[in-house]
């Protein structure tokens, strides 16, 4: 596996954005946790549900916490058009769990919730991608971390310039990707991010 330091400017790149938490309020006492950036989408049956359940699952396990969630989009197909429109959102967590750890727990969540996976690109239950994770990068068969592609993908770039707007990746902050990306189409469903919680 390829592991190496990122540039300066993306070291702590969530320190401005995800509000400190007490030693009373983290789950746990290992003081090496990270924060990682995951999105979320779907557009089989109920998305919103679906993805409200994939964070309540996610934040259920020690190693895991849910530091804050984007708002709620509705988002056009990519890559396979002649589908469904997707809902799509980012979450940040804190976590203890590595970066491959944190991909099987996901691909478990998606296993929980019936993610069948057949045509790349295709109609799913739910997706979970580890966008970012501290500020590891590797470019491994895996996992690649930053995730690839997600610089062309407004339904990931909008999301996540909600939360992380001065991530940058591949020299460019997400607030500019998100700004440069074509976002035609892209409508939030909702005023916060506190949806998933609503669905609780």
């Amino acid at each position: 596996m390829r592991r190496f330091r990122a540039c300066s400017i993306m070291s702590k790149w969530w320190s401005s954005t995800v509000p400190e938490v007490s030693p009373a309020q983290r789950k746990s006492t290992d003081p090496a946790t990270v924060i990682a950036a995951i999105g979320l989408g779907g557009n089989i049956g109920n998305p919103r549900r679906t993805m409200a359940r994939a964070l309540d699952l996610l934040d259920a396990r020690d190693d895991i916490h849910i530091r804050t969630v984007s708002r709620l989009y509705r988002t056009p197909p990519w890559g396979k058009t002649d589908q469904e429109w997707f809902h799509n959102a980012c979450a940040l967590v804190e976590t203890s769990l590595d970066p491959h750890e944190l991909l099987k727990v996901c691909l478990d969540v998606e296993l929980q919730l019936d993610r069948v996976r057949k045509d790349r690109w295709g109609p799913r239950t739910i997706d979970l991608d580890v966008l970012l994770h501290g500020d590891f990068m590797s470019d491994h068969a895996d996992l690649t971390v930053p995730h690839p592609r997600m610089t062309e993908r407004a339904f990931v770039m909008v999301p996540l310039a909600d939360i992380a707007p001065q991530a940058v990746v591949n020299l460019q902050s997400i607030a500019d990707w998100a700004s440069d990306v074509d976002s035609e189409g892209i409508e939030a469903l909702s005023k916060s991010g506190d949806w998933w919680r609503d669905e609780s």
